[in-house]
């Protein structure tokens, strides 16, 4: 009976993966990753608790027993209901693998690991060669994801906030978490070439995804530009700075497609599209 269950998973898993690859327009390694990686046994032991949002707002919805077939979907799965703690939308993530364009053997940070579902698919696409440390607040989450990845020597879960200083240099760092600003830490961490993709968003709002890539030369000017929009459970850290004001209102007011770098010099010119505590967004490319 498991093996015709485990048969079953797999051949639920691959349909999923071809799927979610083709929406998020992302390729063969994206989507041999998403096979790989059995959705419940990130989500735990069903029934589960599925998300939806309506004119109501968001409600939670329970699914009628443990089949997988109910994980293999668009859809989130939650992890604590009483947090609003969430598996993400598998397109959205693919979306955003994809362009943060990972090769093996790769050191890549995640911020905001859960249980570690995400966590074991940025694993699979940097390889046993590359090493992967997620970080995780939650001390409950940081234990189930350990037992999780227990079986990826190469993955390390760290029990604790990830929008920190001394962080260990990284070629990647994929955050789950979002922030009005990005942590200092993760600019300081990103080796030269390295990208970085997080959700920049007001407290409580919707933001976007923005990738940013550090330049191999240097400088003030880094190439980037918003994968696409979305709202996370907000990043939690002791870092000062990150006001907000006026982020929500110039998601509001558009533009943000025309975004083409992150400036870290002091002077703002008219091609600003906002400008945060030392650092700003411009539609000019770096």
């Amino acid at each position: 009976m498991a093996k015709d269950g485990d048969a079953r998973s797999a051949r639920l898993r691959h349909f999923f993966a071809a799927v979610t690859a083709h929406r998020a327009g992302a390729s063969g390694a994206v989507r041999r990753a998403f096979a790989a990686v059995p959705r419940e046994v990130f989500a735990g032991p069903g029934p589960w608790q599925i998300p939806v949002y309506g004119a109501s707002g968001r409600a939670y919805v329970q699914t009628p027993d443990d089949d997988p077939a109910y994980l293999y979907q668009d859809n989130l799965v939650a992890l604590d209901v009483s947090k609003g703690l969430n598996i993400g939308e598998p397109v959205l993530h693919a979306r955003c693998l994809e362009a943060l364009a990972l090769r093996p053997g790769e050191a890549v940070l995640h911020i905001g690991a859960g249980s570690g579902y995400y966590t074991a698919i940025l694993a699979h696409l940097v390889g046993e060669g590359g090493s992967v440390t997620a970080y995780e607040i939650e001390p409950a989450l940081a234990a189930r994801a350990t037992e999780n990845l227990r079986a990826m020597p190469w993955v390390r879960v760290v029990a604790s906030s990830g929008a920190v200083e001394g962080l260990p240099p990284a070629d990647a760092i994929y955050v789950s978490a979002g922030l009005a600003q990005p942590s200092w830490g993760w600019l300081e961490a990103l080796r030269p070439d390295g990208r970085l993709i997080f959700p920049l968003q007001p407290e409580g709002g919707y933001g976007g995804m923005l990738l940013v890539r550090k330049p191999r030369q240097g400088g003030l000017a880094w190439p980037a530009r918003f994968i696409q929009r979305a709202a996370f459970v907000g990043c939690r850290t002791d870092l000062p700075g990150g006001a907000d004001a006026g982020l929500a209102a110039a998601f509001d007011d558009g533009g943000w497609e025309a975004v083409r770098a992150l400036r870290l010099d002091p002077v703002r010119d008219a091609s600003c599209w906002f400008a945060g505590d030392g650092w700003w967004l411009s539609t000019e490319p770096a």
